[in-house]
């Protein structure tokens, strides 16, 4: 897995509730942890456009809510610099299911994802609708 280029700003933080846009069968997941995330005593783990989060599913098929998943944040609306200078921003928050190998679970995602997935993670921006 490669490294992020740009400064992302991460401000996803516990607890924060996170539409699901993939075809998956989740619709709303709970940020419960970071994956890799090295912090400090007592501060919460954070997330941002490119991480890979521990989640619950609050909403979705009866199958998969109270479930604990992986998932991969692909749109933050907290603007994130990247190195030529510009900053990039989203409408919305939002993330897609994972597997343990970072590969989706679902087929389809609605809506575009940020450049920094395509780099990371080539299926997941592969299935998606497009790349800002």
């Amino acid at each position: 897995m490669k490294g992020v280029t740009s400064k992302i700003t991460k401000t996803l933080t516990l607890g924060a509730l996170i539409p699901c846009t993939d075809n998956s069968g989740a619709k709303i997941v709970k940020l419960v942890g970071a994956l890799k995330y090295k912090g400090t005593r007592r501060r919460n783990p954070t997330g941002g456009v490119g991480d890979v989060i521990i989640a619950s599913v609050r909403k979705g098929k009866p199958d998969l809510v109270k479930k604990v998943i992986k998932a991969l944040i692909v749109r933050q609306k907290k603007e994130f610099r990247r190195p030529n200078g510009m900053r990039i921003m989203f409408e919305d928050n939002a993330v897609v299911l994972v597997n343990d190998d970072f590969l989706p679970v679902g087929t389809e995602i609605k809506g575009v994802v940020a450049r920094e997935i395509a780099e990371r993670f080539p299926k997941v921006a592969a299935i998606s609708a497009g790349v800002v």
